[in-house]
């Protein structure tokens, strides 16, 4: 068993980014600006945010964070995003999901220009992903084909399941394994809470995909000898063993699960610091006009 340590491959891409971003000030190249709007102070979104702000000022990017309480409306919320489309300093920005209930997460995300969402949410972006067109890849899916590629971990011909079809990261990752390409070339299914024979789709996969959101959901006895499995999940539970009194668990039973595979992803530190640092790329890919003159 070989554990993908995404912590180590973030760190590596980080240190390529802030290269990249030297050359551009050296050349007198323009900086790249990441901004991000956050509303009311969900404790995921906040750490996620503080964490992103971070990793900006480590690769040399200018980033500005906009804040709004719960009470913001949705008209306000879209002035912004429109600020932001028209603003040539700024690069790229996100809007921090989850939004309040009051406000339609699709109407937003449709608001911003497609050449600045560096989430990848898009419909044009999402669109152009599924046809194999340059596009921003939202960041946990990008991630995830990144730590294949660093580890060259073989996927041709490999039956991948994936697990979960959020547009987050269920249906964009079965999207992409399965295109021409490496990563990729894979015969993919999807599964669900409405998937029957969930467990023995499981056993024959090569590749397993855990993005569910479901605790210790994958176990020792729906994974074959050798196979690949990759841990999306990021559940906060209680925990006595913490000084917060809760701990990050994965998708996967690990203990159980971990003795199986050829690799394996840990939570916390696999698929997590992937997410933020492809966020980083998107946004030096955006800087750069690389996809969209």
């Amino acid at each position: 068993m070989r554990l993908i340590d995404g912590k180590a491959v973030a760190a590596q891409i980080r240190k390529e980014i802030a290269e990249e971003v030297t050359s551009i000030k050296k050349a007198g190249g323009k900086i790249p600006h990441l901004a991000a709007v956050l509303v009311g102070h969900d404790g995921g979104s906040e750490t996620y945010m503080a964490s992103k702000v971070r990793t900006c000022e480590e690769v040399g990017f200018k980033s500005s964070l906009i804040r709004y309480e719960d009470d913001v409306t949705e008209e306000e919320l879209l002035a912004c995003v429109d600020r932001l489309n028209n603003d040539s300093d700024v690069d790229g920005f996100i809007v921090q999901l989850p939004l309040p209930k009051h406000i339609s997460e699709q109407k937003i995300i449709e608001a911003i220009d497609y050449r600045k969402d560096v989430d990848g949410f898009h419909p044009i972006n999402v669109g152009r992903m599924s046809i194999g067109l340059p596009c921003f890849v939202s960041a946990t899916p990008a991630g995830i084909l990144e730590l294949f590629k660093r580890y060259e971990i073989e996927t041709k011909g490999k039956h991948c399941v994936v697990l979960g079809r959020s547009n987050i990261v269920g249906k964009p990752v079965a999207s992409l394994m399965m295109q021409k390409a490496y990563p990729g070339d894979c015969t993919v299914t999807v599964c669900h809470s409405r998937s029957q024979n969930l467990k023995e789709m499981c056993q024959s996969a090569d590749i397993i995909i855990a993005a569910l959101g479901v605790p210790e959901f994958l176990k020792a006895d729906m994974v074959k000898e050798g196979a690949v499995v990759i841990d999306v999940g990021t559940t906060r539970v209680p925990s006595a063993l913490t000084k917060s009194g809760f701990k990050l668990a994965g998708d996967v039973k690990f203990d159980e699960v971990s003795p199986k595979c050829s690799y394996i992803t840990p939570v916390p530190g696999g698929v997590g610091p992937m997410t933020i640092v492809s966020l980083m790329r998107n946004t030096l890919l955006a800087g750069k006009k690389e996809i969209y003159k």
